[in-house]
């Protein structure tokens, strides 16, 4: 098991930037044994420099192939799936004998026909491939055998049935949203200041990135003055300076060495999630809205916050520290490689939850694995540019504050975050869930406790384990209380009661961590500001064909973060309300609803980068609808359209917060509807 864990690993870090991989392509036919029997045939076209395991694998090994057929009273398996000869061979990876098949092979099944009407076949085959270094993750690929048809025939119709086109997603459109991709066309009406799409993503794209950098910095500051960090800037740098003895520049190029070392460290954590989106783009949003997921989150970051109060302490194995130690001996760039992961082992207490939290934030967002990396980066430069500047000027560590109790305090500071923002995740549960626990009373009372526990430790009215005893306030503790505090007093201000859209007032510091104001036990509205909207295609459709008004489309999530500063902070404003209220339909579609669908819409589609998907959530459907019609995947999208839903009337924006430029985009819409209707 381990090293099957280290080579998958290995593989997401080579894989991490480079195209979506599809080695193995399957094809399959139907041989005519005797009046009642037939030989269901799967090929497998294996491309070169690449391996498929056999059915037959020792344990410990890689996944082996393995088929499954669907059960059919009309038909039964004789005996099990033959395989040809292969190739067996001491595997260096896995350490043990394992056959293999290269180029092309082919798998047999038996079956006899209890049934003179049956028609096909349908199974599924589980595979894994590799190559001399890397190996993909286990695939499946549904097969359909046609037994109707002659052998020659089967052949030719293989070839349509390569990699599970087991529905026409022309039939699946039409069947789940009314309407096919060719239905839907551009208004040849243009408006001359029209938002365009491109710049509008491109710009946020970019912000939003370097937002994220700065929130990693922030928080690898954070780190710096945690007790298992700060201590080691002055030893370290000293050992440096020290070892290389007159030659200064030497003691600063290692310095310099250490501190890339250290950045490199996180950085190399981000790879493994760029696999994960560039093979399912959807992966990472499905991860986020996750229920259990979320629940562990939650879990965790309540463990993170009591380990920085200072009841326990976390700590990665002791034999993962000795291991780097031993590497630390090596010498020159290996050894100082070793000393930065060394770093990074045994601060891990510290620094573990503040990465957790970079972790789960870059899962939450539309940016996936380039906001984790983004974040990481911005974590690897704030940790090792000191250790760099100090061995560069040493004089200046005369300035370092000495350790102390205030050490302590940051990490209990530290601490009162985690504890708060456990509470984000398990909200975020509770919406894609729909329990209606954690609805927006129970939130804020929740944070409003927390952030006035903080204000009370700050003032010394509270104590930790580990705090030492405080003889006077200081002025940082005093106007940090203060500040505390004033921000309590702020939380408490979001039971102000908006009389004109009958909810709380969004409180613009919590857009996207606290539920939507909404979503609430006293003023309960279904859609956001109590605006009349749709949570359904067909329904909408049906209304904006019924009053002649253009639609606009809202593909959202209950865990969409951007979705909710719209939401609450854009959409309320009088020019843009009005729109939405008076000139257009809205249908809203959330991507990361889990409510099932009914099972006669439980179907396999087409992906749009290959491969297939079965729809099984309310999420599913609607994310599918984005991908397959609009080409994107990424919430909040917005989508103007006439009142049939067929045409495009401009080009579609995504997070908008500008206010002129999001009236410019419905003014725009609005504007061709009526052209297009005179």
């Amino acid at each position: 098991m381990k090293k099957l864990v280290l080579i998958l690993v290995l593989t997401l870090g080579f894989n991490a930037f480079s195209q979506i991989l599809e080695p193995v392509e399957w094809s399959t036919s139907v041989e005519k044994v005797s009046e009642t029997e037939y030989e269901l045939i799967a090929t497998a076209k294996i491309d070169k420099g690449w391996h498929l395991y056999s059915q037959n694998v020792p344990e410990g090994g890689p996944i082996p192939t393995t088929f499954a057929f669907q059960d059919n009273q009309d038909y039964e398996l004789i005996q099990t799936v033959l395989e040809e000869e292969g190739h067996t061979i001491n595997d260096p990876v896995f350490n043990m004998r394992i056959k293999f098949f290269e180029n092309k092979v082919v798998f047999k099944q038996r079956i006899k026909v209890l049934n003179n009407e049956l028609s096909l076949v349908k199974g599924e085959v589980e595979f894994m491939v590799c190559d001399d270094t890397r190996c993909l993750p286990p695939t499946y690929a549904d097969l359909v055998f046609n037994i109707n048809s002659s052998k020659e025939s089967n052949l030719e119709a293989s070839d349509n049935n390569k990699t599970t086109p087991m529905v026409d997603n022309m039939i699946v459109n039409n069947i789940l949203y009314g309407l096919s991709v060719k239905d839907l066309k551009k208004a040849s009406i243009k408006c001359e200041n029209e938002v365009t799409s491109n710049a509008s993503e491109v710009q946020s794209g970019g912000k939003s990135l370097w937002s994220i950098f700065g929130l990693g910095f922030l928080g690898g500051l954070l780190a710096l003055l945690t007790p298992c960090v700060f201590p080691m800037i002055p030893l370290t740098v000293s050992f440096f300076t020290k070892k290389s003895g007159q030659n200064k520049g030497s003691g600063v190029s290692k310095a310099l060495l250490y501190g890339f070392f250290i950045f490199a460290v996180y950085i190399i954590l981000s790879v493994p999630f760029h696999l994960l989106d560039s093979v399912n783009p959807d992966i990472l949003n499905e991860i986020s809205t996750n229920v259990w997921l979320n629940v562990i989150f939650f879990a965790i970051f309540l463990f993170f916050a009591f380990s920085f109060f200072g009841y326990y302490e976390l700590t990665l194995p002791s034999s993962w520290t000795n291991k780097t130690t031993q590497g630390e001996s090596s010498g020159g760039f290996i050894g100082i490689f070793f000393m930065a992961l060394t770093l990074a082992i045994v601060s891990f207490s510290c620094t573990g939850p503040i990465l957790g939290s970079l972790l789960a934030g870059s899962l939450t967002a539309d940016g996936g694995a380039w906001q984790l990396t983004a974040g990481m980066a911005g974590f690897g430069v704030s940790l090792g540019l000191p250790f760099a500047l100090f061995a560069m000027f040493p004089n200046m560590m005369n300035a370092l504050p000495k350790s102390g109790g205030w050490l302590n305090t940051t990490k209990v500071i530290l601490g009162f975050l985690e504890l708060a923002l456990a509470f984000k995740f398990l909200s975020n549960a509770d919406l894609v869930a729909h329990w209606n626990l954690l609805k927006i009373e129970p939130f804020l009372i929740l944070w409003i406790i927390i952030f006035g526990g903080l204000a009370l430790y700050l003032l010394g009215k509270i104590k930790f384990p580990h705090d030492s005893p405080i003889k006077k306030l200081s002025f940082s503790r005093i106007a940090g209380g203060v500040l505390v505090a004033a921000f309590t007093i702020y939380l408490v201000s979001g039971f102000r009661v908006n009389k004109e859209t009958n909810t709380f007032t969004p409180l613009t510091l919590l857009s996207g961590l606290a539920p939507p104001v909404g979503y609430s036990f006293l003023y309960p509205n279904d859609c956001p500001n109590n605006l009349e909207c749709f949570k359904d295609l067909k329904t909408g459709i049906a209304y904006a064909k019924k009053v002649n008004k253009p639609i606009m489309l809202d593909f959202t999530g209950y865990a969409c973060v951007n979705c909710r500063k719209m939401e609450e902070h854009v959409w309320p404003l009088k020019k843009i309300d009005n729109y939405l209220r008076n000139d257009y339909v809205l249908i809203s579609l959330y991507v990361d609803d889990k409510k099932t669908l009914p099972e006669d819409e439980q179907v396999n589609v087409n992906r749009v980068n290959g491969g297939t998907r079965k729809l099984e959530s309310y999420g599913h459907k609607w994310a599918n609808f984005q991908t397959q019609f609009f080409q994107t995947n990424s919430q909040p999208y917005y989508v103007l359209l006439n009142s049939d839903g067929t045409k495009i009337l401009n080009q579609a924006v995504g997070y908008t917060p500008d206010e002129e430029d999001y009236a410019r985009f419905l003014e725009c819409g609005l504007s061709v509807f009526e052209k297009i209707k005179e």
